[in-house]
């Protein structure tokens, strides 16, 4: 007989009222993964994304999966159980992880639920010194900061571009921070800071205080300035919002200086950036245990923290789709089932 548990399944792709909570299988484990219970879970672009069925992209990229699916990558939970080939873990350890991302991005890696399989090598001992809520806003904003500006960790093919992505040194460098308030971004500020950069943070103004909080140098409002009018002579650009026009700041870099982006697709700056000598480069975040350890000590010893713009119960997932689309987000919003 089937176990059962509870889960935000997707019947069809469109809008947040399409996401159900109701009942589905609990998964199975494999002999190297280990079973969790998610107490937590937060939402990251992707899962919207993955909801209205990639539809930003071009239509030969749209996914045709089977439904019904699970979204939802970053998880806090306790282990459960333990496949027979893994060694590191043990049940009731507390642990997070982005699940099995991007393998699974066009189908759901199943973490809107009670219970998920991880493989061991994607999952990491939770910070001790944070709750679930907070671990659980860590994995893909975190990884992602740490795989652009800290180490890549991996070989895998560069879906982006051509060659491989790789982080540039920030000890007395001038970073700019475009997106700061959001999940990437205010991670960002902090890992710059912590690498020894001079850090401007580029947001609305809602956010400057909690920016500055988290070590920025300098903010801008871009809702009140052009940044690219009163930044000159940065090191480095890393644009976490995407969008158009992102191109706007390659003035603010100077000769030999990098763009990374975090979201690519819009960007039409190439010839530019070659004529100023300015490298432009891009990566897909991908799952790793190890930087989750790695990254997760600074997060233990409160040198880097995860701001929580809000927290919805697991069956209002759909309500927390809705605050996603709805801007202005500050941080992470996390879905609880404790």
């Amino acid at each position: 007989m089937t176990e059962m548990m509870k889960a935000v399944r997707l019947h069809a792709f469109g809008g947040p009222e399409n996401l159900k909570y109701e009942d589905a299988p609990r998964p199975t484990m494999g002999c190297t993964e280990v079973l969790v219970r998610v107490y937590a879970v937060s939402l990251n672009p992707p899962d919207g994304y993955l909801r209205d069925g990639y539809r930003a992209l071009p239509p030969e990229w749209w996914p045709h999966p089977h439904f019904p699916l699970i979204l939802g990558t970053d998880i806090s939970g306790v282990v459960v159980a333990v496949g027979k080939n893994v060694s590191g873990f043990s049940i009731g350890d507390e642990v997070y992880s982005m699940v099995r991302f991007p393998e699974r991005a066009m189908e759901g890696s199943g973490a809107y639920a009670d219970y998920v399989s991880v493989p061991a090598s994607e999952l990491a001992l939770k910070p001790q010194n944070i709750e679930h809520v907070q671990a659980a806003g860590a994995p893909m904003s975190l990884l992602t900061a740490w795989q652009f500006l800290v180490e890549l960790g991996h070989d895998a093919p560069n879906p982006f571009q051509s060659f491989k992505h790789t982080p540039v040194p920030l000890k007395g460098r001038t970073v700019v921070v475009n997106g700061a308030g959001g999940g990437v971004g205010h991670l960002a500020v902090q890992i710059a800071k912590w690498k020894g950069a001079r850090v401007i943070a580029v947001a609305s103004s809602r956010n400057e205080a909690l920016l500055r909080d988290l070590g920025a140098d300098e903010f801008i409002d871009y809702t009140k300035i052009a940044p690219e009018t009163v930044v000159k002579n940065a090191d480095l650009v890393i644009d976490t919002s995407g969008g158009t026009h992102v191109e706007r700041f390659l003035s603010s870099i100077k000769q030999g200086g990098a763009m990374f982006l975090v979201n690519p697709l819009h960007f039409s700056g190439q010839k530019e950036a070659a004529e100023r000598g300015i490298t432009v480069s891009t990566t897909q975040v991908r799952s790793s245990g190890a930087q989750l350890s790695a990254a997760g000590s600074l997060l233990e010893t409160g040198i880097i923290r995860v701001v929580i713009d809000s927290t919805y119960p697991l069956q209002m997932a759909s309500a927390a789709h809705k605050r996603a689309l709805s801007g202005s987000i500050q941080g992470k919003i996390v879905l609880t089932h404790f």
